[in-house]
């Protein structure tokens, strides 16, 4: 299992310091990511984090995945290799 996970539905108000905080609930974050659009500046609506274990990932996934943040429910999973 990979420990790198890709959340989308984020808020755009959610920045990546509070996206690792909300995720070190579940483990050890080793690095937060909001995508955000290169003309704008503005968050995109989807992150990476890295989880510093595979069980920290599979946590942050039961726990995190639909829950509620910022009036939005987070959409979390373990990201897919890029090909």
């Amino acid at each position: 299992m990979q420990n790198k996970l890709y959340v989308s539905n984020l808020a755009f108000s959610l920045d990546s310091d509070a996206l690792r905080k909300l995720f070190t609930n579940y483990g050890t974050v080793t690095s937060s990511q909001v995508i955000l659009d290169r003309d704008t500046g503005r968050s995109r609506g989807f992150a990476f984090v890295e989880m510093s274990t595979p069980e920290a990932a599979a946590a942050a996934v039961q726990g995190l995945n639909g829950q509620p943040t910022e009036g939005r429910s987070l959409n979390v999973a373990i990201a897919r290799e890029r090909n």
